[in-house]
């Protein structure tokens, strides 16, 4: 078994020859678009996760199935690395890629292939936009649920490596939850369908164990989504709070009612001023925190349930309850919410944006751990997250000019996340974990867990050239990071009940 196929990354690849692996390329492939000058590479050198940037050997944009298979093919037999790319929306450096390596592009795989409104799904290819397919799906009053910020540009592709979420994600789930079957090419450039278009299908869900898997495992090359009915309505309660500790309480009240809400969000002070200032969404500017709360359904059931949502917030010491007057300034609500990152992107140089999950019970206490950590680390800190599911995105703020500063931030999310953990939670969400959280990894899992990620991983890839270097730590790694025991395999936190 190879579990060491990020330690070549962690010190270096072995050379490729550019010039050979070019001309194979283009005598293999003479209608495939291949990239190799430098200023054509540039632009692939990072994802949305900028700090950390390589360029890669060559960029491939295959347009038909039959070019991925023999690219595959081809760098399989000469062990050379191959990383895929969506739209390169992602925020943990999956998509990095290598110098030593392949940057395969999946972005002009782009048409929606089917859309059947009687079985409620659609058949897409990777490179189709999250949004495109609601739109597609419109005129049939159905829609994709899944619902990133970044729903404009990203793809569903990436989403699958990902397993994104969405602001709707306390509800409708996460994308694992609303794919119905993944056809995917093997590092052996193989076909496989995982998953049916029945409800089920035998066997080990490998339809699960591979979405959110990072380009680790195989080249998604078309995927099969579930489509849902439009609801009959759809209301949003804005409750500001004079503390960002009572809005994570709040969070937990709603909940414990016996309400799902389609969304419910959480921003602080930091966040409210500055989406205010880029959207003009009606926020109260003056709150140190505001919850969107989204409830869906049949009108009547939706405007009880708004009812006892709004009485809970009020229980719980919101200074304001208001509910969105039209679906204008229900939209208003949204959007404010889905634009704040690049709304803080306008008031700081540079932002980092980490990504963990912890229980709702722990927001309060979570919460005010950051604002510690912030202080203690000299940067501000903008919160706003899927507060439901207790998906936080905290955003540190920083000038990447300013010498040290980056690395100050770095280490203070690093800091962040090792405090999800601690209190039972997980280093990511649905940003993954890529090349920026693989040392928190070590912190998450245990040796004996981490050994049996490299089997999975050496079962779809024995040669670990897809996307090596990223997600799995080998224990080398983990070692030298400080955060394990290797003869012991023990967790920083044993005592605590793991997700």
């Amino acid at each position: 078994m190879n579990i060491l196929y990020d330690e070549r990354v962690d010190g270096a690849l072995p050379k490729v020859d550019k010039a050979a692996l070019l001309a194979e390329l283009q005598a293999q492939l003479p209608d495939l678009d291949i990239l190799h000058r430098s200023e054509d590479l540039k632009p692939y050198e990072c994802d949305g996760l900028s700090a950390y940037r390589t360029t890669p050997l060559l960029v491939v944009l295959p347009e038909r199935i039959e070019q991925v298979e023999t690219l595959l093919k081809l760098c399989h037999q000469r062990g050379v690395p191959v990383v895929a790319r969506g739209a390169g929306t992602g925020l943990s450096g999956g998509a990095l890629p290598l110098e030593q390596g392949i940057l395969l592009v999946m972005a002009r795989f782009n048409k929606i292939l089917e859309v059947d409104p009687a079985g409620r799904f659609a058949r897409v290819q990777p490179g189709v936009r999250n949004l495109a397919i609601s739109q597609a799906a419109a005129p049939y009053e159905l829609y994709y649920a899944p619902d990133p910020s970044s729903q404009i540009a990203c793809s569903i592709g990436g989403n699958v490596a990902e397993n994104a979420g969405g602001v709707h994600c306390l509800k409708y789930g996460l994308t694992v939850h609303n794919l119905l079957k993944v056809d995917i090419l093997t590092v052996e450039g193989e076909r496989m369908t995982l998953g049916s278009d029945a409800l089920d299908s035998p066997g080990f869900d490998l339809l699960a164990l591979f979405t959110g898997s990072e380009g680790m495992l195989g080249i998604v090359t078309e995927v099969t989504v579930k489509l849902l009915p439009k609801p009959q309505v759809a209301k949003v309660l804005l409750a500001a709070f004079d503390s960002v500790e009572k809005a994570g309480r709040a969070v937990g009240d709603i909940i414990a009612a016996g309400i799902i809400p389609g969304g419910l969000e959480m921003m602080d002070n930091l966040s409210i001023r500055a989406a205010e200032d880029f959207i003009h969404a009606g926020y109260p500017v003056d709150a140190e925190a505001i919850l969107l709360c989204e409830l869906d359904g049949v009108e009547a059931d939706v405007h009880d349930d708004c009812a006892r949502v709004s009485e809970v917030l009020k229980l719980a010491g919101a200074t304001e309850v208001r509910l969105a007057k039209d679906e204008a300034e229900r939209v208003r609500f949204w959007a404010g919410r889905k634009n704040a990152f690049p709304a803080v992107g306008r008031i700081s140089p540079d932002y980092y944006c980490m990504d963990g999950t912890i229980p709702r019970r722990e927001l309060p206490g979570v919460l005010k751990g950051i604002s510690d950590l912030s202080e203690q680390f000299g940067l501000r800190v903008a919160n706003v997250f899927h507060a439901g599911d207790g998906n936080m995105h905290p955003l540190i703020l920083f000038d990447a000019n300013q010498p040290g500063e980056l690395e100050r931030a770095e280490d203070l999310g690093g800091k962040i996340l090792e405090l999800c953990v601690k209190v039972g939670g997980s280093i990511t969400g649905e940003h993954g974990v890529g090349r920026e959280k693989i040392n928190q990894m070590c912190s998450q899992f245990n040796a004996d867990e981490l050994t049996l990620f490299h089997a999975v991983k050496a079962a779809f890839d024995p040669s670990g050239l897809l996307n090596p270097g990223k997600n799995i730590p080998t224990l080398h790694r983990c070692a030298e990071f400080g955060r394990m025991h290797i003869h012991n395999g023990q967790l920083p936190f044993p005592e605590l009940e793991r997700f």
